[in-house]
């Protein structure tokens, strides 16, 4: 079956004529002649990074979403392939209505009918791995149902060794192939794929976040139905609102739009720095406005977690950033390790300061996260930094918040709505309210360990005790032993004597 999917993905290379994007590279310059003798019999087609485009699109929904994340990877891809990338989308055909009735026949052991009250065999949203049905639970309460793909496991297995075997290819045909990772970039995508085919753990993410989000004027979550969730079905509460991307109608139900920009910078910055736990495929296709309005967040197959290691790097690098202290940035790039040591500080400076200070003082439609992005690819390439894959999401967010800025309120001072909530989280984690509250959190285990100190004292002062026990008394055994010797010797001379005695007389 591999080698199948391997010869149907030739076909579409072929098909359309992505060898191009193999030929080109320098270490393949023996082929430049080829390459030029098909350029001129492809004369008139689309350019490169459409083709690719469509060609992820016919492979189907894997080889969509890892063009997606692909899309925010400009030290991998070229910047016209790169913007073209970021316009997939997940338009995959819904799988028909017999296999979702018989998946939820399957997870409930009982009949449709009697787990709903109401259910709409048509689908309302189809994506890769799931699709999702309207319905009405027994008790009256309008939900959403989510019912995963079937054989989807199968095909994410097969797709993403294929992947894997592509970039181990370019690792050793690019000559940045170590330092930029392609490899663990599969694996990142990999395992939030296989994430997402666990539908309890996409549901235990919609609750965290709404959870973290509890009382929020800014963002709702859905409520998750525990009841009727399983691995391969998750149950939620319907969420009624305006699609992000439909400025017009948002605008006309009396909601703010340039108020709505600036939520979504804090929402963001919330996420991330807050709770290091944050949504990470904000597409507008995710993203809905409520009659309040407040954002709505749907679809949690794809969220990202932050240690708090990256958290203070991020921050201080954001921060450094908004004061245009690039010093500070290149510094932190340098503690974290990102950077070989012997990197010299005011090159690097110098470097990130060419890439950022144009960008200060203007509004977000001049402003190009995009090209941004790439010129500091571009200076990361020629410091040898260290791409994190960890951070692979973030970047894929950021994007996301740059589209949806974008379409709700060009004027946004992105910079200036950040700074004040960066300054106050910094304070918070470094300035006397973060010493108070690192007492508050450890104040329980303090609790705990106070009375175990002195017994914890003695054990810990036990094995000190018992070698001093050991080396008193190997010391008066050896003691005992050689007043033994002396005493034999002595009784041994007294006998002597006394048989001399006996003798003599």
């Amino acid at each position: 079956m591999r080698l199948l999917r391997l010869f149907r993905i030739l076909q579409v290379i072929l098909r359309y004529r992505l060898d191009s994007l193999l030929l080109d590279h320098v270490r393949l310059g023996p082929l430049q002649p080829l390459v030029r003798r098909t350029r001129r019999l492809r004369d008139g087609e689309p350019p490169r990074g459409r083709r690719l485009r469509l060609a992820l699109e016919t492979l189907g929904p894997i080889f969509v979403k890892f063009g997606q994340m692909l899309s925010t990877r400009r030290d991998l891809v070229a910047p016209d392939v790169a913007d073209e990338l970021a316009l997939l989308q997940d338009r995959v055909p819904p799988f028909p209505s017999e296999q979702v009735l018989e998946t939820l026949e399957r997870v409930y052991g009982r009949p449709v009918g009697e787990v709903f009250a109401r259910f709409d065999p048509q689908p309302v949203a189809s994506a890769s791995v799931a699709q999702v049905h309207f319905a009405q639970l027994p008790d009256g309460r309008e939900a959403a149902v989510k019912v995963l793909r079937p054989g989807i496991g199968a095909v994410i297995d097969k797709d993403i060794a294929l992947l894997d075997t592509a970039a181990g290819l370019l690792e050793a045909v690019w000559s940045d192939g170590k330092r930029l990772r392609p490899r663990e970039v599969v694996a990142e995508f990999r395992k939030h794929l296989v994430d997402e085919l666990d539908l309890m753990r996409e549901a235990a993410s919609a609750s965290q976040l709404r959870r973290n989000f509890d009382g929020s004027p800014l963002l709702s979550v859905p409520e998750v139905y525990w009841d009727w969730c399983a691995s391969e079905v998750m149950v939620m509460e319907r969420m009624h609102g305006i699609p992000i991307s439909r400025v017009d109608e948002i605008r006309a139900a009396g909601i703010d739009v340039p108020a709505l920009a600036r939520a979504g910078v804090q929402i963001f910055f919330t996420q991330v720095f807050r709770d290091g736990f944050f949504h990470a495929d904000m597409h507008p296709g995710n993203i809905f406005v409520g009659a309040d309005g407040r954002y709505i967040a749907l679809d949690f197959g794809i969220v990202g977690t932050l240690t708090d290691t990256d958290k203070d790097y991020l921050a201080r690098n954001f921060l450094a950033f908004f004061r245009r202290d690039y010093r500070r940035v290149a510094l932190a790039h340098l503690e974290a390790g990102w950077v070989p040591a012997d990197t010299r500080i005011d090159e690097f400076e110098s470097a990130i300061r060419a890439v950022c200070e144009p960008i200060f003082d203007k509004p977000l439609r001049e402003i190009s996260f995009g090209k941004l992005l790439l010129r500091l690819f571009q200076t990361s390439r020629r410091f040898n930094v260290e791409i994190q894959p960890q951070l692979v999401l973030l970047q894929k967010t950021l994007l996301n918040i740059e589209g949806l800025g974008r379409e709700l309120d060009p004027d946004l001072d992105l910079w200036q709505t950040a700074k004040p909530y960066l300054e106050e989280w910094m304070h918070e984690q470094i300035g006397w309210r973060g010493f108070v509250r690192s007492l508050a959190d450890e104040a329980p285990q303090w609790a705990v360990q106070l009375p175990r100190l002195p017994r914890l004292a003695l054990q810990a002062l036990a094995p000190d005790r018992d070698r001093a026990l050991v080396e008193e008394l190997r010391r008066l055994n050896h003691h005992q032993r050689r007043q033994g010797r002396w005493l034999a010797l002595v009784a041994a001379l007294l006998a002597a004597l006394l048989a001399w005695q006996i003798l003599a007389g």
